[in-house]
């Protein structure tokens, strides 16, 4: 023990501050690398979030587009049985009030129910000058044409 500490009194200055430099290097190298190991941490937890985010966002437009392609077969089979010719004369009949040759057309209307009668505000007194009316200019929405779901291929 005595030999160290003369090796220490016996160092000169230039030995004592090259190991001080030493050790500086080798400090400042252990926080770099531990940096390092932090970044590379951080980057793959990133990426594992990002790829099970993906997988998600994947699964879910795989079932949209099976849902699609379903929605468009049964689109193509609606348009090939409204495009034949018997679906079409059911529509012309039924819908646009039309008849064949020789056919006499009869309408039959329904009865038309009268609405309830309306209340009335406060104490019997009616306040529907308040209200603005734009019944008239609302247009009833068009209606889906009937489509026959038999046919038969004259």
């Amino acid at each position: 023990m005595s030999k160290k500490k003369t090796d220490n009194r016996n160092m000169t200055d230039a030995e004592k501050k090259k190991s001080r430099k030493t050790g500086f290097y080798y400090s400042f190298l252990t926080v770099v690398l531990v940096f390092c190991f932090l970044q590379i941490g951080y980057g793959a937890i990133l990426n594992i979030s990002k790829i099970v985010s993906y997988q998600s966002k994947m699964h879910t437009l795989e079932k949209v587009l099976e849902q699609t392609k379903l929605r468009n077969e049964d689109l193509k089979a609606e348009r090939k049985m409204i495009t034949s010719d018997n679906s079409l004369e059911g529509i012309a009949r039924n819908n646009l009030k039309m008849a064949g040759k020789d056919e006499v057309l009869i309408i039959i209307n329904k009865k038309v129910e009268k609405p309830a009668k309306k209340k009335t505000g406060f104490k019997g007194f009616n306040f529907d000058f308040l209200k603005r009316r734009h019944e008239e200019d609302v247009k009833p929405l068009d209606q889906q044409p009937y489509i026959p779901q038999e046919f038969d291929e004259e």
